[in-house]
């Protein structure tokens, strides 16, 4: 008896000791590695969102070291379960989760049904195209419905490193062509289907429009009425923009974290981290090229504020750039798009937030938008983070400014 009292006393022992050098590298990696400017909203709650990404990373860890599985694996379920807050179910709601096109999806129609038809939104979510899923967006999606009453599709579409680019992009464009050619099944008018999404989202929005803009004469589809890119990614040409200098260490979204999201999603070689952040992957020529859409100079100068230092490489690694030749594609890099290709996209909500490495994404495309003739609502939320619409309704973890900014959204769709 003493023996197995002594063995589950070691063992207490030894699960407390873990705990405390979790909680305790936990609190250093938060106060060490992340820096909260000031005039951003909700420091404190937004350090502990900070701190439980740090602990659900480093629990993928320690699982993927005890030949668990893969680390990515575990940090998906331990999100879903840690920031996922319990939602009340909407009674005027009807939800089902279907498929559109073999693109698995959740479709949320108001209720009583409509005597006319209804707006449809099509929804990608964020996550950098790794993490993310329609059950973490399912409190978003359904408050849309309900407040603009309008059909929403949020779409479950492949994520990477299991699945590369163009799967993401492909099961995107899919989904909303289906949504397009089968409106009528669900009350919709298919003349007023609006595309949106946030970051990663964000991204694909724009890379679907494109295309679709692109294929219209000949599909015989209307196209989207109306595009909505919250803080979306959108080009990997250069990562010394103001914003990238301003809040490379600001949570949710680390500069070194982006190419880290970026390489996932392209091809999952991690090596090339330094080339790209450093901008020894592209050509001068190229450079040269892009710099008539994407520099410094072309944002406004109050968002220039601080000391931003512009890229000045002028070599590159011909090996590296055949390795990320595909990120200069308009389905991966939306930016680089042609103003042929920009003029044809339809009217444009952009949201961007000022401690977010995106932002000057967000406003360079804003600017080529404008400058094509495409008519653009801009929403910047001056004391936002990466990710703040995610936390529009969590209890304790709710951000007021992220509050305001889906309501702006709702707004913007209302109009539609």
């Amino acid at each position: 008896m003493d023996m197995v009292i002594w063995t589950i006393a070691m063992t207490a022992a030894l699960v407390v000791g873990l705990f405390v050098l979790l909680v305790s590298g936990v609190i250093c990696t938060v106060f060490t590695d992340s820096v909260l400017p000031p005039g951003i909203q909700g420091p404190g709650k937004l350090r502990l969102i900070y701190g439980i990404q740090v602990a659900i990373g480093t629990l993928g860890n320690i699982a993927q070291n005890l030949c668990l599985g893969p680390q990515i694996t575990f940090v998906r379920y331990l999100r879903r379960k840690a920031l996922k807050t319990k939602h009340k179910e909407e009674t005027g709601l009807i939800t089902q989760d279907v498929q559109f096109d073999d693109v698995p999806v959740r479709v949320y129609q108001p209720r009583p049904v409509s005597a006319g038809k209804r707006r449809g939104i099509l929804y990608f979510h964020g996550g950098g195209w790794v993490f993310g899923s329609i059950d973490e967006y399912d409190h978003l999606c359904r408050y849309i419905a309900k407040e603009t009453g309008s059909v929403v599709v949020s779409v479950k579409y492949r994520l990477a490193p299991e699945h590369r680019y163009p799967a993401q992009f492909e099961d995107c464009l899919n989904a909303t062509l289906h949504f397009l050619k089968t409106a009528d099944d669900y009350g919709v008018d298919s003349s007023r289907i609006v595309v949106s999404g946030d970051s990663a989202g964000g991204n694909l929005t724009a890379a679907v429009c494109l295309r679709i803009s692109a294929m219209e004469e000949r599909s015989g589809l209307p196209p989207p009425c109306a595009q909505v890119m919250i803080y979306p990614p959108l080009q990997m040409v250069d990562f010394d923009l103001p914003s990238y200098q301003q809040n490379q260490c600001v949570p949710l979204l680390f500069r070194t974290r982006m190419i880290f999201f970026y390489l996932q999603y392209l091809n999952g070689d991690m090596s090339l981290g330094e080339d790209v952040l450093s901008g020894h992957h592209l050509p001068v020529q190229l450079k040269t090229n892009y710099r008539k859409w994407v520099k410094a100079d072309l944002i406004p100068s109050e968002f220039q504020v601080g000391a931003h230092k512009p890229n000045l490489v002028l070599t590159h690694e011909e090996d590296v750039y055949d390795l990320v030749k595909p990120s200069f594609e308009p389905t991966f890099s939306p930016l680089l798009a042609t103003d042929a290709a920009i003029s044809k996209l339809p009217p444009t909500y952009i949201l961007t937030c000022q401690f977010d490495v995106l932002r000057d994404d967000g406003l360079l495309f804003k600017k080529r938008l404008e400058d094509n003739g495409v008519p653009v609502s801009w929403y910047h939320i001056q004391d936002g983070f990466h990710g703040i619409i995610s936390f529009f309704n969590n209890g304790y973890l709710t951000f007021p400014s992220g509050k305001k900014a889906v309501d702006n959204i709702v707004s913007f769709l209302k109009d539609i």
